[in-house]
């Protein structure tokens, strides 16, 4: 029978092999806005195949071809999430070397790193896709940001943390270390589960006309 860690390895390198191939994709191709450059390959990480799809789908489109509703979300999910994930990539080696905690408890601890981190960059993400597009100034491009992503990248953490506190409190019940690959399978799960509780904030987001369409 297969275990956990030989899946957990196999899920890793596939999405490393996803990776790759949109980073070379899109140096080839760039895209329109070029935050996005940098969105693709890092979706591909955590999603795998399902970020190859979700780019040849919508990503190559031609930018003078409209797309239905649905994908300008899914767009716009994605690219909060590319934030968050970077975010969440960084906190975690971050906290590798400097082990923070909150109360006694290093998992408080981390996952406020966790946050601080991803918010950080996934509105600094959003700025570089709106400033482009509003030619605003610095200050007027930031509170932008904050005002169409905080909400998204929030319920894209809500949902991240939720995963993992089911793998830590009722699947394995322990916390996983960073250095496990176990520990990050799960957090390629956390961030499709991340992705699923942004969507449905950014479908309001757009509709409302707070968040612009990518």
């Amino acid at each position: 029978m297969i275990d956990i860690k030989t899946i957990a390895i196999f899920s890793l390198g596939l999405g490393a092999c996803c990776c790759l191939v949109l980073s070379i994709d899109v140096l080839r191709h760039p895209q329109r806005m070029g935050v996005m450059n940098i969105v693709w390959p890092v979706t591909a990480l955590y999603a795998g195949p399902l970020g190859l799809l979700a780019y040849y789908t919508i990503g190559r489109r031609p930018a003078s071809r409209t797309i239905p509703f649905w994908q300008s979300v899914l767009k716009g999910s994605l690219h909060c999430g590319g934030g968050c994930t970077l975010g969440d990539l960084a906190a975690e080696v971050f906290l590798l070397f400097v082990p923070v905690t909150i109360a006694g408890s290093a998992l408080l601890g981390g996952w406020t790193v966790d946050f601080a981190f991803a918010f950080a960059i996934g509105i600094l993400f959003q700025y570089y896709a709106i400033r482009p597009m509003k030619q605003m100034s610095l200050s007027k491009a930031i509170i932008a940001a904050l005002k169409a992503d905080a909400l998204s990248l929030s319920f894209w953490q809500i949902g991240m943390y939720g995963w993992m506190a089911i793998c830590f409190f009722v699947i394995f019940r322990h916390p996983l270390k960073a250095s496990d690959p176990v520990f990050w399978f799960m957090m390629q799960l956390a961030m499709l589960v991340g992705l699923c509780t942004a969507f449905p904030v950014n479908w309001w987001l757009l509709k409302k006309g707070i968040k612009e369409a990518m």
